[in-house]
């Protein structure tokens, strides 16, 4: 186990330091001049060279990048208009827009977009499970053709279609809920679920489709086993061998899945935050790329792909110990 974990540590390291390689090459490389970006268009040519200066644009990007990285690592001074700033280590530098640091910009959006995933996941790993485990249960059968077709419309409906029909039912029609907003949980915790609660049910209906397709699949083909025809055999029930063997069978594919979703959903829920007002990672992503504010835009895809990386290295471990066959090697 220990070796595992020192296996996947390493590579999760390499993998991160692969993708700040590839978005810094991308971001910084690709765009054309950043300094007049930074400056504006109505800048001076006088003013332009002064920003290229302070951001050290005329320095090899090998170099830049080596800064990028010993920011990351080791925290780096900034040079301003108005002197020298020092950005903490994980620094992923300063905003061309609002001059504030990437690093706290990104940490006072994390609790709003957390709170939205986390809340989802849950929705949509027990509507989805429990969804494919009843379809398995009653295939052959009418709930099993129902559920089948409620899922590839799930599957097939955008989340901003359902976000506005469950905005206009329940808030402007039946008005029986709130518009949706994010109240802190410290603040006032009855708020904070009553805000997320129609955000959470649109992640939770389309990702839930795809959850209880993979459960049903996997359900049915634990049934067909022999060691499930041996049970059957011994007179073990129908609902034991659901509950206590087939759906233990069921769970590691779904484990690994749900870890990639849970990862990718820190940057991935743009649609969702946009729909539905959230100030959350997605939302400020989006806004970043429509400003060229590339450190955010850079930032923010690497706090993704970190929540990506350690959601699967979580998901080999879990995978390992729900599937006792699965070797850690």
């Amino acid at each position: 186990m220990t070796g595992f974990l020192i296996r996947r540590l390493g590579g999760a390291v390499l993998v991160l330091f692969a993708l700040t390689a590839i978005l810094y090459g991308i971001f910084y490389v690709a765009p054309g001049d950043v300094a007049q970006i930074v400056c504006g268009p109505r800048c001076s040519p006088a003013q332009v060279a002064q920003v290229t200066e302070q951001l050290r644009l005329n320095d090899p990007l090998y170099v830049r990048y080596g800064h990028f990285l010993q920011g990351i690592v080791a925290g780096r001074d900034f040079s301003t208009g108005t002197g020298v700033e020092h950005c903490s280590a994980p620094c992923l530098g300063v905003s061309y827009q609002s001059d504030q640091q990437v690093t706290q910009l990104i940490l006072a959006k994390l609790p709003v977009t957390g709170s939205l995933v986390i809340g989802a996941f849950a929705g949509w790993l027990l509507l989805g499970v429990g969804t494919g485990v009843l379809s398995a249960w009653r295939r052959g059968r009418l709930t099993e053709r129902v559920l089948t077709w409620l899922t590839l419309a799930g599957s097939a409906t955008p989340v901003f279609v359902i976000g506005l029909l469950l905005i206009i039912v329940f808030c402007s029609t039946l008005q029986w809920l709130p518009a949706p907003s994010y109240v802190p949980f410290a603040e006032d915790p009855e708020q904070w679920a009553w805000g997320l609660l129609l955000p959470w049910v649109s992640l939770a209906l389309i990702e839930s489709a795809k959850y209880a397709r993979l459960t049903r699949s996997a359900m049915l083909e634990t049934l067909a086993e022999d060691h499930v025809r041996t049970f059957r055999a011994y007179g073990v029930g129908e609902r034991a061998i659901i509950g206590r063997h087939a759906l233990r069978g069921a769970v590691a594919p779904v484990i690994a899945l749900s870890a990639l979703d849970f990862g990718t959903m820190f940057g991935g829920a743009v649609l969702t935050e946009s729909l539905f007002g959230i100030p959350g990672i997605g939302r400020e992503l989006v806004n970043a790329v429509k400003v060229v504010d590339l450190p955010v835009v850079v930032g923010m895809v690497l706090v993704t792909g970190f929540f990506v990386v350690l959601a699967n290295a979580a998901a080999d471990l879990l995978y390992a110990l729900a599937d006792r066959r699965v070797v850690l090697s």
